[in-house]
């Protein structure tokens, strides 16, 4: 008995954890052979241009889409298990609700819908940005209409809350107060976020863990502070002819830029820098731009985003 509980507890680590989870259409793959894991507590960043995989991801882990291949759980159980409906919510990009609702009444059919409703929490939302309870869902600003859809997804009181692209359509002072809002509901309550997102600028700012799509594929997944130290920006002066100097084969070529007879490299430090070269940190900006540039590069996985990795031994 005690052997199961330990293990129950090993598996509440990771929020969501795929095992070469794929879905295929009659076009193609949209995701193949993904394996990667989220640990709980973090706020995730789902990065990836267009036809990347994002939106099938979250169809998957929200039981919307079946799975072609592979595996998928949620804090250790199967997607697809009834025990697991109530650990996670989901907020897509269109934000769905009943325009001719007031907010109160939305709020109360949240109540009814969910066993665990948190009304305290769900007011303290919408009465944070001053929403009048009695106003229209259809009266809204985008901002109002956002922060409502937030206040429905934390009165479910998730674990797991999946959000496609939720600040998409706010101007940039809305953005900012949703981004604020998201990130102490979250921290106060320990909820893992998983947020698909094009703004580069707002995953800088929220998120501490990257899942990066491309061509359906994972191409980085990881803390972000495990993931930026291992690369570094280089500038310096080509070779005769335009050629990136021979000594960058020493290290993982991301990205390289020339104007003129200088060149930017984005690279995985693999060796120590020349004294001919600049390096410097890059951003987490900088570092995303690069590999979805750049398809043809590897792949980056941290150890502790790999399902098996020794973690999993040792617990």
């Amino acid at each position: 008995m005690r052997e199961t509980t330990d293990d129950a507890a090993a598996d509440n680590r990771w929020a969501v954890e795929a095992r070469g989870l794929g879905k295929r259409y009659r076009r193609g793959w949209a995701l193949r052979n993904a394996s990667f894991r989220i640990p709980a507590g973090r706020i995730a960043a789902l990065v990836g241009p267009n036809g990347a995989g994002k939106s099938t991801l979250l169809g998957l882990a929200t039981r919307l889409v079946e799975p072609t291949a592979g595996e998928l759980s949620v804090f250790g159980r199967p997607v697809g298990s009834e025990d697991t409906r109530t650990r996670w919510a989901y907020l897509g990009q269109d934000k769905p609700l009943f325009k001719r609702f007031t907010v109160a009444r939305t709020l109360r059919m949240g109540q009814e819908l969910n066993p665990a409703w948190d009304q305290e929490a769900a007011e303290r939302i919408v009465r944070g940005g001053n929403v009048p309870m009695e106003a229209r869902i259809g009266d809204l600003s985008g901002g109002q209409h956002t922060r409502v859809a937030l206040a429905l997804a934390f009165g479910k009181r998730p674990e797991l809350l999946l959000l496609d692209e939720p600040m998409a359509d706010l101007d940039p002072v809305a953005r900012d107060e949703i981004g604020s809002l998201l990130l102490s509901e979250a921290a106060e309550h320990g909820t893992t976020v998983l947020l698909s997102s094009h703004l580069l600028s707002e995953i800088e700012d929220m998120c501490d863990h990257l899942l990066v799509l491309a061509d359906g594929r994972v191409r980085m997944a990881g803390d972000t502070d495990e993931l930026l130290p291992m690369h570094t920006l280089v500038t310096g002066v080509t070779d005769e002819g335009g050629a990136l100097p021979a000594a960058l084969a020493a290290h993982t070529l991301i990205e390289a830029r020339t104007s003129g007879r200088h060149f930017t490299a984005l690279v995985r430090r693999e060796a120590p820098i020349g004294p001919e070269w600049q390096p410097a940190e890059p951003s987490l900006e900088e570092v995303l731009l690069a590999y979805l540039r750049s398809p043809q590069a590897p792949a980056l996985l941290s150890p502790s985003s790999v399902p098996g990795h020794r973690e999993d031994r040792a617990a």
